[in-house]
């Protein structure tokens, strides 16, 4: 009845992505390979997710 007042998960994760994306490429940027890696993986993760959510709703 009220599901208009619930959050957008993949509205969040798409958000997270993107930030997690954006400090990837500030690290690649300074030079720091290794930080750049883990957050690659970390937004990598977090398309998956999203790609499954938007599986789901099909």
């Amino acid at each position: 009845m009220l599901g208009f007042l619930k959050g957008n998960p993949e509205k969040k994760l798409r958000k997270a992505y993107e930030s997690k994306l954006a400090e990837a490429l500030h690290a690649q940027r300074n030079g720091d390979l290794r930080t750049h890696g883990t957050l690659m993986e970390e937004a990598e993760k977090l398309y998956a997710e999203i790609k499954k959510l938007e599986q789901a709703q099909s």
